[in-house]
């Protein structure tokens, strides 16, 4: 990890095109502004580490889902249920 020590209004220059500035120092908080391209996506670390979870989750299931489907794929259809008599006793 790269610790660097800024003052309000200085900044720092990742990649060419993503700016980081100190915007405000109030006690332990630091407010900082981000300039970075549209492409780029930007999150929260607790956000990204929940969509991380989902998508293993989801992937998970999907797998589990594909190999019953494999499964059920080499069983004969199942008979269709007779049909319903119609008499009227």
């Amino acid at each position: 990890m790269l610790y660097l020590t800024r003052k309000i209004g200085e900044s720092v220059i990742i990649n060419d095109d993503i700016e980081v500035t100190v915007v405000d120092i109030r006690g332990k908080s630091i407010k900082l502004g981000f300039t970075f391209p549209s492409s780029a996506t930007v999150l929260r670390r607790e956000i990204f580490e929940r969509i991380q979870e989902e998508n293993r989750a989801a992937a998970a299931v999907g797998s589990d889902a594909l190999a019953d489907a494999i499964r059920d794929a080499g069983q004969p259809a199942a008979p269709a249920p007779p049909p319903k008599s119609e008499t009227g006793s």
